[in-house]
């Protein structure tokens, strides 16, 4: 398979049905190719007695067993080491090196062959054309290159749209803003978490006014906080810039992204990847929009090691209405929602940190940064929520405040501890700012 067999300007516009029709010639030759070239996929689909002669329909797709995380942290350093026997190509011909964070357990090893960090790149140029980025751009990219996959083929799509890449990587956050001064960068890339830490970094230790630097526009990604427009409104008035969302991971690869038309949601690359939707506790599809569920998602041309039906454990929801930037992939409402292994029952109540990052960040005389945590110390959940308050701001009204709008977002009551302005732990990645110390007690 060339790379211009998956690459086509028009794709983005395709009527549903033929867009449909691709999705489903594309999983049979992915399915195909897991199940001759992969060890672990031949023995798992062969296990549900399903072949590729089963699928003739996109319903089909659902017969198909999911993949978990867990599945593939169990067959690594195995040969052919490290990646066992999921891997669908000779060892020799593996180009590329990726490791997911870590932040939920083992890292899982991820294997690309050039091809695969080329369809990479093309999903990125995908996502950074439909938010402005243009040849005419300079990129800035302050982030730490290493084997967590980050920004890099963010780097790789810019290059291939003509952009002029700055990377960042060795510097520490003064000096990338400095350097961002000096070139006049007019983009970058980062997670909410630190796009707030350098506007933080700028004002209080450089004396620069973030917003008065040359960054017209700011893709984010590794968190949820850019689709929640109280976080978007914070980096956007710190900058002075447009924030664009975006969701990728490293075994899935770059899926979904907001475009220039900002519709409160993401755009699903469908071209690329087939997205389901389940109920987070029945398994059930739901295919209509507006009812949130889990994501099951599969990439549709990557060759080295498959990611067909995975389970990613990311809550989403279909939007009923269509981007009015003329494009036919579906869309995803408010971009998305949090983890299915972060939504808990607290007190019986479903608890979604990114509804108390919400509310949090609503409030202009709160840091950007907070913790929240829940504990059981008896046979009660306890929730505490630690937020900076910044100097001059009334502690009594801000408290009474933020307590009325925990309960009527959340319909549940926290021990609220106010700490000083920059006390909190600050992160230059993801952010760990949720802790569910219940599951340490349950260990």
């Amino acid at each position: 398979m060339s790379h211009s067999e998956f690459w086509n300007p028009f794709l983005e516009t395709l009527p549903r049905q033929k867009l449909e029709q691709l999705q489903l010639y594309k999983f049979k030759r992915i399915f195909s190719w897991a199940y001759q070239q992969s060890k672990f996929h031949r023995s798992l689909y062969d296990a549900a007695g399903i072949t590729p002669d089963d699928i003739r329909t996109l319903d089909d797709v659902r017969k198909v067993p999911k993949v978990e995380k867990s599945m593939m942290q169990a067959i690594q350093n195995k040969d052919p080491f490290p990646y066992g026997d999921a891997l669908c190509v000779p060892l020799e011909e593996v180009s590329t090196f990726r490791q997911t964070s870590g932040t939920t357990g083992q890292p899982v090893y991820q294997p690309d062959t050039w091809q695969d960090w080329e369809w990479w790149a093309e999903c990125w140029a995908y996502i950074l054309w439909s938010q402005g980025y243009r040849a005419s751009d300079r990129v800035f990219l302050p982030f730490g290159y290493n084997i967590f996959v980050a920004f890099w083929a963010g780097h790789y799509g810019a290059e291939k749209l003509g952009c002029e890449v700055v990377p960042g990587g060795v510097l520490d956050t003064q000096a990338r803003i400095l350097k961002i001064q000096e070139l006049q960068a007019t983009a970058m890339m980062a997670t909410p978490t630190y796009v707030l830490r350098m506007a933080d970094v700028a004002k209080n230790k450089l004396g620069i006014d973030p917003a008065s630097l040359s960054i017209d526009k700011i893709t984010c990604a590794g968190e949820p906080g850019a689709g929640i427009p109280a976080t978007k409104k914070r980096m956007e008035a710190a900058f002075g810039a447009k924030v664009f969302d975006h969701s990728g991971a490293t075994e899935i690869g770059a899926w979904s992204y907001e475009c220039r038309h900002q519709p409160f949601g993401m755009h699903v690359n469908e071209a690329m990847f087939l997205v389901e939707i389940e109920d987070m506790e029945t398994g059930e599809p739901i295919t209509e929009p507006g009812i949130k569920g889990k994501m099951v998602i599969t990439a549709l041309d990557r060759m080295a090691q498959p990611c067909i039906r995975f389970d990613a454990k990311d809550v989403i929801q279909w939007d009923p209405d269509p981007c009015t930037c003329g494009r036919t992939f579906r869309l995803i409402k408010g971009g998305v929602i949090g983890r299915a292994d972060d939504i808990t029952k607290v007190k019986g109540v479903l608890l979604s940190p990114a509804a108390v990052e919400a509310v949090v960040r609503s409030f202009e005389a709160l840091g950007d940064e907070y913790e929240l945590i829940v504990e059981r110390p008896g046979d009660v959940d306890h929730i505490t929520l630690k937020v900076e308050l910044k100097p001059g701001a009334d502690r009594v009204q801000v408290e009474s405040g933020l307590k009325d709008q925990l309960r009527l977002k959340t319909n549940l009551g926290y021990d609220l501890q106010f700490f000083e302005y920059g006390s909190l732990p600050r992160y230059k990645l993801k952010a760990r700012r949720f802790k569910d110390l219940r599951k340490k007690d349950n260990l």
